[in-house]
């Protein structure tokens, strides 16, 4: 298939899609004899795009933390609901008591919302079970969402997110942690190890252990560092080679000189920033001096970012972050496509997975620039037209 488009007073270009690659890009004009011939779509000058990717979220959980908005709205803040029983540990409890159907119910919403904004791939993070059982479980709902929809799905085992009630936290990572671990890799479920490193957690000694298994495995990591605190997190990620550190609120300029050097991505989690009123930005301003490229996702959680639309990610990365449309929407395809560790798809060039979204718009920076209002008008996964 050919797909022609075109931009508000740009040449019309072109774009040629076989096997479900990218055979060919380029101006209209310029296209080859081999592929005049083949069947043509055409986009009338609307404006194609790589398909996004979400590359953070939990969206495979039980219950929900309506309550801790309320909380949060009468002065709570972020730890001490954690601290008095409620955030991840409140989910822990809704989501043990969910079998896989249930998971797979309340999952689907989540993602049909993603993907109706254009999104092909969406990361799912285990972390809601802080039991061998349950992680696997959420595990294998997560490759199961990717049988039930046209979309790519990756994992992340993100066993060390939480210390159970009544446990300890070395204790839990050796008992629970590293023994689940190691049975979710067996079973092929593990596409990259996650942790979450803050004084509510886990610390970086910590995490290093089971970063040392994930090493032993053979299996790439994340980390959610540097959200509420700077306790190290960044650098002990930067020294494993990390595929991203997310929300890095408190990322240092030191930071971005050793995720610039580790050829780390530097996930910006907007959502969360916005729904537990942080007021410490991230080091945008350093990131962009040191080379770091910085993705964006919607953390679609249950507790401190319940958001299910990237194109508000978007919005509020360049609201919030001060970044440019051009960097949001690199933050949504390539940038977030490496940290994934996805080497075929978020650009638009020869050999490259045909996930494309079509846009009624005319310009790239519409996208970021209004909120609430989607103006996808088509979404093709694998050179497939999905809608």
């Amino acid at each position: 298939m050919v797909a022609g488009t075109a931009g508000a007073h740009q040449p019309r270009g072109a774009v040629a899609l076989r096997a479900g690659r990218i055979a060919w890009v380029g101006p209209e004009s310029e296209l080859p004899s081999d592929y005049r011939a083949w069947p043509r779509h055409d986009l009338e000058g609307r404006l194609l795009t790589p398909a996004f990717l979400d590359c953070h979220t939990h969206i495979v959980h039980g219950g929900h933390r309506a309550r801790e908005f309320e909380m949060r709205l009468e002065g709570a803040s972020y730890e001490e609901i954690a601290r008095a029983g409620g955030g991840i540990v409140s989910t822990v409890a809704a989501t043990r008591a969910a079998d896989e159907a249930a998971l797979i119910a309340q999952a689907l919403p989540r993602l049909d919302a993603l993907l109706a904004e254009g999104v092909s791939c969406v990361e799912v993070k285990s972390g809601y079970g802080l039991d061998i059982d349950t992680e696997l479980r959420m595990l294998r709902v997560a490759r199961r969402l990717g049988t039930l929809r046209p979309v790519r799905i990756c994992t992340s085992f993100l066993g060390a997110h939480a210390v159970p009630a009544g446990a300890m936290a070395d204790d839990y990572i050796d008992t629970v942690c590293i023994p689940a671990l190691r049975a979710a890799h067996a079973e092929g479920l593990v596409d990259a190890v996650d942790g979450f490193c803050e004084g509510i957690a886990f610390d970086t000694r910590q995490i290093a252990r089971v970063f040392d298994v994930a090493c032993e495995l053979g299996l790439p990591v994340k980390l959610h560092a540097e959200q509420l605190s700077h306790i190290g997190g960044t650098a002990l990620a930067a020294r494993y080679g990390a595929l991203s550190v997310d929300h890095v609120e408190y990322a240092s300029e030191a930071d971005a000189k050793l995720l610039a050097a580790s050829g780390s991505v530097a996930v910006l989690l907007p959502g969360a920033f916005y729904a537990i009123r942080e007021t410490q930005l991230p080091p945008v301003a350093a990131f962009r001096a040191h080379g770091v490229p910085m993705a964006l996702a919607t953390d679609c959680n249950p507790g401190s970012s319940p958001l299910t639309s990237l194109l508000l990610a978007m919005n509020m990365g360049c609201t919030l972050f001060r970044l440019t449309p051009e960097e949001a929407l690199r933050g949504v395809t390539a940038h977030a496509a490496r940290a994934l560790g996805l080497r075929d798809t978020g650009i638009i060039a020869p050999g490259m997975r045909a996930d494309l979204s079509v846009w009624n718009v005319e310009t790239p920076a519409e996208l970021a620039y209004r909120f609430g209002f989607n103006p996808l008008h088509q979404r093709i996964f694998g050179g497939v037209t999905c809608n």
